[in-house]
């Protein structure tokens, strides 16, 4: 059903947003398998390993179908956890003392708002407390005739409020010209990039966004890089670039005399695509919506995905890899899977208080899918 932000009525029936109920209702009854992980790189060392651990459920107070990213500040001298959670486009600011203690204070402003939905799937705090959110935008796809499905893209913004009010920086990241399936089986979308985790590295030098790929061809397909310089993400439109070939690939600059556009190249797939969306066969293989943090015990970057089985999004399964660098896709081990069948959007969070978040986590942290955690996710090494 559509949901009103702003004055902008969101009815986006078609958007896989939309369906993350019926998606998570599998995950009840999914098998939990212990991922054991073994670096490409780097076979001498002890392999890594994470398993599920059954928990008292917990679920965030608003319903969810995004990654819900998360941040800490001081509140009167008291540290409080906030968090932005979308659903159907229009996504709500949480606050409170713990994670499981959260209360929804009201629907966020974003203006100028791009219309359609938008979903807030990171948020980055800088040094000075102004917050930089990195956000999912889907629109009626007008392209190729096909209204019932969705273009998909990335856009950037700045609050200076805790997230209550946000100033929206404009689209950062896009696929490729010519690059929509317009006659797909897909029943969501033609084509676009979105579902963006993003990471700061740790000399602040880079921003790092691990993104989802649906370009009509299979090798512009799949989770790919791309990063940006942190000191441009007050002006971030056109400074994006793409890792390609091994290759950063910085984004076109087009002019038409009124107004100045980008072009940007399509990413090469941290797992190729062996069975591709939009080629009319109902069967798909395909990795899609990276979650990332940096977990303190392993001292690793870890990443979950969802792999999806079929043109519905339905998964597969879960899968975890790691990495000590975000810059380089071949550091990644391969990814193993964590559960049979499951949910969309799993993500970590950190259990510590100030620390704790969907970016940062130890050993043992809570595992989400879509806004409800049934489950710990213990790591060893």
């Amino acid at each position: 059903m559509g949901a009103v932000l702003h004055g902008w009525h969101i009815a986006a029936p078609r958007s896989f947003h939309q369906t993350v109920i019926r998606a998570f209702a599998a995950a009840i009854g999914g098998c939990l398998i212990a991922a054991t992980l073994v670096p490409l790189r780097a076979q001498s060392e002890r392999p890594l390993s994470a398993r599920l651990v059954s928990a008292p459920t917990l679920t965030l107070p608003t319903a969810v179908d995004s990654n819900t990213p998360m941040a800490w500040d001081l509140v009167d001298g008291v540290w409080t956890l906030f968090a932005v959670a979308s659903w159907g486009g229009a996504p709500s600011l949480l606050a409170g003392p713990r994670l499981d203690d959260l209360q929804r204070l009201e629907a966020i402003t974003l203006l100028p708002h791009p219309g359609y939905g938008v979903w807030m799937e990171a948020v980055i705090p800088d040094d000075g407390g102004t917050w930089y959110g990195y956000y999912h935008h889907e629109v009626p796809d007008d392209v190729c005739g096909r209204p019932d499905r969705s273009i998909l893209s990335i856009g950037a913004a700045r609050s200076r409020d805790r997230g209550l009010t946000w100033e929206n920086l404009g689209v950062i990241l896009e696929s490729p010209p010519g690059s929509h399936a317009c006659t797909t089986s897909n029943r969501f979308l033609v084509g676009g990039v979105g579902d963006p985790s993003v990471v700061l590295d740790a000399d602040h030098r880079y921003l790092y966004m691990y993104f989802s790929q649906y370009a009509k061809e299979r090798l512009a397909q799949g989770v790919a890089i791309a990063r940006m310089p942190w000191a441009d993400r007050d002006v971030p439109r056109g400074q994006i670039a793409v890792l390609h070939d091994g290759a950063w690939l910085p984004a076109k600059r087009v002019d038409d005399g009124s107004r100045t556009e980008w072009e940007y190249p399509a990413g090469t797939a941290l797992v190729p695509v062996s069975n591709p969306w939009h080629d009319r066969d109902y069967a798909v293989d395909a990795f899609w919506g990276a979650s990332i943090h940096w977990n303190t015990y392993l001292e690793r970057y870890v990443m979950l995905l969802n792999r999806a089985k079929n043109e519905n999004f339905d998964n597969e399964g879960i899968y975890v890899s790691y990495s000590r660098e975000l810059s380089d896709a071949h550091a990644w081990s391969a990814p193993r899977k964590l559960m049979n069948g499951g949910g969309w959007y799993p993500q970590v969070v950190g259990l510590d208080t100030a620390g704790g978040t969907d970016r940062e986590a130890g050993q043992r942290a809570r595992f989400f899918l879509t806004g409800r955690s049934a489950y710990y996710i213990e790591f060893q090494r």
